[in-house]
């Protein structure tokens, strides 16, 4: 039995923290656009991860992979723009944004890697 990756349970705990921070900003702050920009691409991060996970091709996979760091670039977008305009406080930001650029990282390294051993597997071992 395979063991969950670390961008796989990473990807989904921030996902849940986007989620929560949806519904914050739309329920306490009444902020309905920013916020459901932040939900799509966020929550999109790991779908695409998991997309990749059963990809048809290295090259899909890397793919995959690729557009799922460009929505978390996204999402750290809507993250500044939440918290340059006060509807996110320091500290929350600080900490999601945290969140998110680990991701980033994450994604950027496993891509990297993919892209320099063409003989590795698609799977995610990360």
């Amino acid at each position: 039995m395979r063991s969950k990756s670390i961008i796989k349970q990473k990807s989904v705990a921030f996902a849940l923290r986007i989620i929560k921070a949806f519904r914050f900003l739309k329920e306490q702050k009444g902020e309905y656009v920013m916020s459901k920009q932040l939900l799509r691409s966020g929550t999109a991060i790991g779908a695409l991860i998991r997309e990749a996970e059963f990809a048809e091709s290295k090259k899909d996979f890397i793919h995959k992979l690729h557009i799922s760091l460009k929505e978390a670039n996204e999402t750290d977008y809507w993250l500044t723009l939440l918290h340059e305009s006060d509807y996110i406080n320091d500290i929350a930001f600080q900490s999601i944004q945290a969140d998110c650029t680990e991701l980033i990282k994450l994604l950027t390294s496993i891509i990297k890697s993919s892209k320099c051993n063409p003989n590795a597997s698609t799977i995610i071992n990360y």
